[in-house]
C-alpha cells in the first residue's frame, strides 16, 4: 500500500497546497465537539488533528512515515499522539468517542479483506456509545473519468518553489474496482515529478457488508460533507454510526 505521493518528502510538500480545509475536516471538526477523545486514522499531515488535539485527547494513526513528519511540526502538532501504522492491524490498547476517515483513504484499502481488516479496527478502538465516520466516492458516478490531462489540470503557488502545475492521468479495472491513476507535478524549471496511487472504488452495499461484519451499523449515511441524505447519484458515501 505504500504510495510515492504519501511517502516521498518532495511530493508530501505538495499535499497540503492541493488539500487544504475543506467540507470533510469542517464537518468532523464540529462532530467532535461533544467527543473527550478522537482517533483519526489516514491522519495524513495532520490537519485536522492538530486542530482537535488541544481540547482533547487525540490520535493521529498513519503508515507513512513522511506525512507524519509534517504532522508533528504543524502548529497544535505536540498535543496529539502520532502512530506510524497501518490502519488494518493497529491496535493501540483503548477506545476513543469519535473515530474518522477522512480524505477518501478508506478508498486505499483495495481488497475485500483489506476493507473488514479497516472496519475490524474501527470497531476494536470505539468507546460504548462512540461514533464512526468516513468517506468513499459513490462508483456510480464514475468521477475517475475526469482524472485525464484535459480536465485535470491545475496550479497552485507552493513557495519557493513558485508556481507549480499538475495534472492527473487514470486507469480503471471495472473487474475489481480499482483505478490507478498518476498524479504529475510540473515547477517552473519544467522538472517533473510523478506518482502512481491505486485506490478502489466500492458500492454502498459493499461498504455496508463490510462494517456488518466488524459489528458495525451506520445509522445515517451522508451523501456529501454538507450533511445532505444519501441517495443513488450523490457524490459521496458516507456512513455515520455505532457498534452493533
Amino acid at each position: 500500500m505504500q504510495d510515492r505521493l504519501f511517502e516521498d518528502p518532495e511530493l508530501v510538500q505538495f499535499y497540503d497546497a492541493e488539500n487544504g480545509w475543506g467540507d470533510d475536516t469542517r464537518h468532523c471538526l464540529a462532530l467532535a465537539q461533544g467527543a473527550r477523545s478522537v482517533l483519526d486514522l489516514g491522519c495524513g499531515t495532520g490537519l485536522l488533528a492538530a486542530a482537535l488535539g488541544s481540547t482533547r485527547e487525540v490520535c493521529g494513526v498513519d503508515p507513512a512515515a513522511a506525512m507524519l513528519d509534517v504532522a508533528r511540526r504543524r502548529e497544535g502538532g505536540n498535543h496529539v499522539t502520532w502512530a506510524e501504522a497501518d490502519a488494518r492491524t493497529v491496535r493501540l490498547g483503548r477506545r476513543f468517542d469519535l473515530v474518522v476517515m477522512t480524505g477518501h483513504a478508506f478508498q486505499c484499502f483495495l481488497t475485500d479483506d483489506d476493507q473488514r481488516a479497516l472496519c475490524r479496527t474501527i470497531a476494536a478502538h470505539l468507546a460504548p456509545g462512540g461514533t464512526f465516520i468516513f468517506d468513499s466516492r459513490n462508483p456510480d458516478r464514475e468521477e475517475w473519468r475526469e482524472w485525464v490531462p484535459a480536465t485535470s489540470r491545475r496550479s497552485f503557488d507552493l513557495p519557493p518553489h513558485g508556481r507549480i502545475e499538475a495534472w492527473n492521468d487514470v486507469r480503471h479495472d471495472p473487474a475489481t474496482g480499482v483505478v490507478t491513476y498518476d498524479t504529475i507535478y510540473r515547477n517552473r524549471n519544467f522538472r517533473i515529478q510523478k506518482a502512481s496511487s491505486r485506490i478502489r472504488f466500492a458500492s454502498k452495499n459493499d461498504i455496508e457488508s463490510r462494517l456488518a461484519e466488524a459489528g458495525l451499523r451506520a445509522g445515517t449515511w451522508l451523501g456529501d460533507w454538507q450533511g445532505s441524505p444519501w441517495t443513488s447519484s450523490s457524490a459521496e458515501i458516507i456512513p455515520v454510526g455505532r457498534c452493533l
